[in-house]
């Protein structure tokens, strides 16, 4: 009686260690990225890094080659097959990956849009993280490039992917400044273009921008790789003095420009925390300390008290930050 009685409390035992065992296995992560070889991804991605290094987690970042609509699904597809508890995606469409998406939340996974929203399609994701408030993006976007030109002239905006949501959100809210705000009555936009998020495409377009549009006076750019693309061929060009280019660019990308004059200012907020909040909400959700729901509100160290907004959207901070000559040394990433 003892002996079965001690057996069975053993097989007890073992069961109890292996379930704590199988509790404490590390949250899986991994966050797909637009492209490859884009350097406004490297902050971002770091932010996850150290997340998930004060959190415990595990971390992995995988993106395609090249920014196309479909060009993420591999790689979703094959954490799906790995069984990750988090898929963290900047979607390069706002609706190429429903399908793909919906079944990773079928087999249980958190699924995040980050840096970029599934405009239109929220219900195939769980949550999105953003570093501002992208209803007001386009018309900073246009109130800066005004400020450099005195509002007055011809300008054009050279855009990422034709189908890349963020930036297509953005877009929408430049016309709508520009229409309907009568400080920008003297601008006129002339021309939208779209360099991939590759940096010959977005020369190439750039230097047509300048060739089709000889009074053009300034030019935003809503993309890392955009942006700086823009400011070499203007730099090139010779032609700082008389096209204000501007958009969102990291400090470390654009200080040369800033430095020499090519570029007076342009905008961004803080990749590294949006990876910093991604994982300490990944973590919170799946381990149960965070309720995924609007209005609900939890605590993330240096960031302070994060809401989640409705459609399940959360920000990192209120607006956007402006870089110019005054405070571009101030800031590494």
């Amino acid at each position: 009686m003892f002996k079965k009685l001690s057996v069975l409390l053993g097989v007890a035992a073992g069961l109890t260690m292996m379930a704590s065992a199988y509790a404490a296995d590390p949250i899986k992560i991994v966050f797909v990225g637009k492209n490859t070889g884009n350097p406004y991804f490297d902050s971002l991605v770091q932010g996850f890094v150290d997340g998930c290094d004060k959190l415990g987690c595990e971390f992995e970042f995988v993106a395609p080659a090249t920014a196309e609509a479909t060009s993420q699904i591999p790689f979703i597809t094959a954490q799906i097959q790995r069984g990750v508890d988090v898929i963290a995606t900047s979607p390069n469409s706002p609706d190429a990956l429903n399908q793909v998406l919906d079944r990773a939340r079928a087999k249980g996974i958190l699924v995040l849009s980050v840096n970029g929203d599934m405009t239109g399609n929220e219900e195939h994701r769980d949550a999105a993280i953003l570093p501002t408030d992208f209803e007001k993006v386009g018309a900073d976007q246009v109130e800066l490039v005004g400020s450099l030109i005195d509002y007055e002239g011809e300008i054009a905006i050279l855009s990422a992917t034709t189908e890349a949501p963020d930036q297509n959100k953005w877009i929408v809210g430049m016309n709508e400044a520009l229409a309907n705000d009568p400080k920008y009555a003297k601008m006129k936009l002339v021309a939208t273009v779209y360099g991939d998020d590759q940096p010959e495409k977005s020369t190439t377009e750039m230097e047509a921008l300048l060739s089709t549009y000889p009074n053009l006076r300034g030019v935003i750019s809503p993309t890392t790789v955009g942006i700086a693309a823009s400011a070499q061929v203007v730099q090139s060009a010779g032609k700082a003095d008389t096209v204000k280019v501007t958009g969102l660019g990291t400090p470390n990308q654009m200080r040369p420009f800033i430095k020499d004059g090519t570029v007076e200012a342009f905008q961004l907020w803080s990749p590294y925390n949006e990876g910093w909040l991604a994982s300490h909400f990944a973590v919170g959700v799946k381990d149960g300390t965070i309720k995924n729901e609007v209005g609900a509100t939890f605590e993330v160290p240096n960031l302070g008290t994060i809401t989640i907004n409705p459609l399940n959207s959360i920000n990192t901070q209120a607006g956007l930050t402006t870089f110019d000559a005054s405070n571009i040394d101030d800031f590494n990433f």
